[in-house]
């Protein structure tokens, strides 16, 4: 059974940081393209970033670059998403996903809450 838990969410202020987590289990790690997406009230799911299989490749959406930082291990089955001077429309619950470069899996975590206010 797969799984894609999500931690590291919380309330930090304008200018703060998190780093999100997400642990896979039940799959071939490394087979994966591991994404970051975050959706707010009201609006529709996004991609925030996205690693390679094996990290040599990331991408990152518009307000996300420059602020945000994606990065894998896969020895731990582990994604992370570090993000710097978080701002108020950085709010949103922050999904992790998986898309089988070979299989075309796709799966997802159950999201972890992101609140950036003063």
């Amino acid at each position: 059974q797969v799984q894609l838990v999500e931690s590291g969410g919380g309330l930090v202020q304008p200018g703060g940081s998190l780093r999100l987590s997400c642990a896979a289990s039940g799959l071939t790690f490394s087979t994966y393209v591991m994404r970051w997406y975050r959706q707010s009230p009201g609006k529709e799911r996004e991609l925030v970033a996205g690693i390679t299989d094996f990290g040599g490749s990331t991408n990152y959406a518009g307000s996300a670059k420059g602020r945000f930082t994606i990065s894998r291990d896969n020895h731990k089955n582990m994604v992370y998403l570090q993000m710097n001077s978080l701002k108020p429309d950085d709010t949103a619950v922050y999904y992790c996903n998986a898309f089988g470069r070979i299989s075309r899996n796709d799966f997802w975590g159950q999201g972890t809450q992101v609140t950036v206010s003063s």
